[in-house]
């Protein structure tokens, strides 16, 4: 599967879906601010770090694929479930840019932060591509969930 982007995802999308994301992103950071404040900045940083909306999206994402397929007449339920994972798979990947990114960071700032942003971004870009690739060469499939059905 290549990568792509599709703005036809944004039509499907609700109003209020986007309102349910903003609020859970915004009581993940609160609550992240609070545990900082309780126990310090390192230990608030790494709650920080939680992908905020991922909870909302990986919801409306099954939502919305258990939707379409229901529309057409079928059960939707593993459909959207195999959707949800397959986000999950990719905020999982892209964590491990994420961290290559904050140890690039780390080691360069000294220098210049201009040039440890430009290094950073580099490292991660590169390093979730690869990652997504590794994935995608070494996956296992599992047989006896597509015999079933």
């Amino acid at each position: 599967m290549p990568i792509k982007m599709s703005a036809s995802a944004l039509k499907q999308t609700h109003w209020y879906e986007y309102t349910i994301r903003f609020l859970l992103g915004g009581a993940a950071t609160v609550f992240a601010g609070l545990v900082g404040s309780r126990c310090g900045v390192a230990v608030g940083g790494l709650f920080l770090a939680l992908p905020a909306i991922f909870c909302a999206s990986a919801t409306l994402i099954e939502s919305h694929e258990r939707q379409t397929k229901e529309k057409a007449g079928l059960s939707g339920r593993w459909r959207g479930q195999q959707a949800a994972a397959l986000d999950a798979a990719g905020a999982g990947l892209g964590s491990i840019g994420l961290a290559a990114f904050a140890a690039t960071f780390y080691v360069l700032v000294a220098r210049s932060v201009i040039g440890a942003f430009a290094g950073a971004i580099l490292v991660w870009a590169a390093v979730s591509v690869s990652a997504w690739w590794l994935r995608r060469k070494f996956r296992i499939v599992s047989h006896t969930r597509r015999a079933k059905r």
